[in-house]
């Protein structure tokens, strides 16, 4: 802290910024006080960053008044922005906001619309905003060129669901494919258009059994997966509606073809499923089987449930996962998610008490790896053993109140006391991050770029952040350097959000990391094409990395964003559950390395 103290205190501006981001992203209010001061700093990019730290830490500050006395667009917009971020009198800060969206700065409206969205969405399910806030929230879509800003207020539309259909209608010609996207969600209506973003959103809005069967063929596979998805979903058993699932199940089709029409042929034609689902369950392709999992459980199908629970593929067993016994087994495994499962399996299960052994075995097996980043499976199989815990269990539990994930050392407290009636506490200090890397090892990360390989797919140019994250720049580096993204998938698709790859077992639990990555939020954007990393709660990324596939305003100050694709954009949006991230090649800038305050 002291080294941040002199940064705050050198009158550098460039130290100054970043050491007033490194304090607000210690989120302790305590720390206030440190940056107040530089709320006057000479430089603009100084005030911006204090004002955002402020929001951060969920700062009480006056930011309201501060307004009266900040010229720069630039601080104004992000002053207005960390007003929505706190719903506190939400009624005062709507009108604040109001005004924003009516300055003359388009940058300071674009920070109104982005305080506005939040402060909605945050508040209006239980404090709805007044009808002059909703009628200027409505002129300021017409009225505002940009693009983000539009989409920001119709998605504070969207919050306080004011389906206007003037607006909608406005919105619908927009320029825009985002703003038409934000636009079909908000209206719920159909349109046709050239954008496959604005047909998945109308889709999945508006679609009908024959809007369906019309696109099981679009020209973007997330549109056709979507269409085939919907056909079971809606139960469309219709001449041409079963046609068309027969036909993209057929062996011949793609295989996400035929296994997402297996799945919906399970649902509204059982009969003809049936074959289908054989064939995929011994499909040489993983991500088949799981498929033919779990059409297979629609079906009943326990002979081919049986048989794909012995899968060699964990993610496979996982689907397949129907017994106590295939549980008991799965514990034996050292696929995180897979512990993970069977743990959960076990949840309420008559006689746990005579499986304490293999859960506390497994539980051994993967503290034993040193890993903390393999705190879900941990906390799943130690959460089984709380519930169920003998006297043994209880002695067991009392060695876990030093483990080093102090979110395990915490539960196994919650256990014991709760079992014995006697309160305990953790003895785990707070867990310490891997320590920062050298001047040395950022040299050359101030500008890098990378280039990352999709199997089958071609080439994607990134730009490196690093002056946003540069740990997370640092740590992406170092795996990617290290081989360690080669052959890894993207296993989660999320049309219209995100995508996300990048673990070794090719789910959410099993991690790239060791240790988990410090968070690095701030200013920096979840657009379109950006990469960011995944977490799951403040400070817990393990390596996996997604994409936005769209705008996703809401994940701005809660996730890292540390790479933005500069070519290649298009073939993002082919990515495909199952792709493959064939290698990820890094060139590092010809400069010095970067200081350190």
């Amino acid at each position: 802290m002291r080294s941040i103290d002199a940064a705050l205190l050198s009158g550098d501006s460039v130290r100054q910024r970043l050491a007033v981001r490194a304090i607000g992203r210690f989120e302790q209010s305590p720390l206030e006080s440190k940056i107040t001061p530089l709320l006057t700093a000479r430089a603009a990019s100084v005030r911006r960053e204090a004002v955002n730290a402020l929001g951060q830490m969920r700062s009480r500050y006056d930011f309201a008044a501060l307004l009266a006395s900040e010229n720069d667009p630039a601080v104004r917009a992000v002053i207005y922005e960390t007003l929505g971020r706190n719903p506190d009198a939400a009624a005062t800060t709507a009108q604040t906001l109001t005004d924003g969206l009516r300055d003359s700065s388009a940058v300071v409206r674009s920070g109104a619309a982005r305080g506005m969205e939040s402060l909605l969405r945050r508040t209006a399910r239980t404090t709805a905003p007044s009808a002059a806030t909703l009628r200027s929230i409505r002129d300021a879509v017409k009225s505002n060129r940009a693009s983000d800003t539009r989409q920001l207020l119709l998605l504070a539309m969207t919050a306080a669901n004011d389906r206007d259909s003037a607006t909608v209608v406005v919105a619908l010609r927009d320029t825009s494919p985002e703003v038409r996207r934000v636009a079909v969600a908000l209206g719920r209506t159909w349109v046709s258009d050239s954008a496959p973003m604005v047909r998945w959103q109308a889709l999945r809005v508006a679609g009908t059994c024959a809007r369906a069967t019309a696109h099981v063929r679009d020209s973007s596979e997330h549109v056709a997966l979507l269409a085939i998805d919907l056909l079971g979903d809606q139960k469309c058993a219709d001449a041409a509606a079963l046609a068309a699932l027969d036909r993209e199940s057929r062996a011949n089709a793609a295989w996400r073809h035929q296994a997402h029409a297996a799945v919906s042929l399970a649902k509204v034609a059982p009969a003809r499923a049936a074959a289908v689902v054989r064939r995929l369950a011994s499909s040489t392709t993983w991500q088949a089987r799981v498929y033919a999992a779990n059409a297979a459980k629609l079906l009943k199908d326990s002979t081919t449930l049986r048989a794909l629970a012995m899968d060699k593929e964990p993610n496979v067993v996982i689907a397949a996962m129907t017994t106590r016994e295939q549980a008991l087994r799965a514990l034996t495994s050292d696929h995180a998610g897979l512990a993970l499962a069977a743990a959960t399996r076990l949840k309420g299960d008559k006689n746990l008490v005579s499986a304490l052994p293999q859960l506390r075995a497994a539980f051994d097996r993967f503290t034993a790896t040193h890993r903390v980043s393999l705190r879900d499976p941990r906390a799943a199989l130690l959460e089984r053993i709380g519930e169920a815990a003998d006297g043994p269990s209880t002695i067991w539990l009392r060695e876990r109140l030093k483990d080093p994930d102090p979110a395990i050392a915490s539960a196994a407290a919650q256990y014991i006391t709760k079992r014995t009636g006697s309160t305990v506490a953790p003895t785990t200090a707070r867990y310490e991050p891997a320590a920062f890397p050298t001047v040395d090892e950022f040299a050359g990360l101030d500008g890098a770029t990378a280039t990352m390989r999709l199997r089958g797919i071609g080439d994607v140019e990134l730009s490196l952040r690093f002056d946003e994250a540069p740990m997370a720049v640092h740590t992406f580096v170092t795996l990617a350097s290290a081989g360690k993204f080669n052959g890894l998938t993207f296993h989660r698709i999320v049309p219209n959000f995100v995508i996300q790859g990048g673990s070794p077992g090719a789910d959410e639990y099993d991690p790239i990391t060791d240790s988990f990555m410090r968070d690095e939020v701030g200013l920096a954007r979840n657009a379109r094409g950006s990469f960011g990393i995944s977490t799951r709660g403040r400070d817990t990324g393990d390596g996996q990395i997604y994409v936005n596939l769209v705008n996703n305003f809401r994940l701005d100050h809660d996730y890292t964003v540390f790479a933005s694709v500069t070519r290649g954009l298009d073939l993002i949006d082919r990515v495909q559950e199952g792709d493959v991230i064939e290698s990820i090649t890094v060139r590092r800038a010809k400069t010095a390395a970067p200081r350190r305050p």
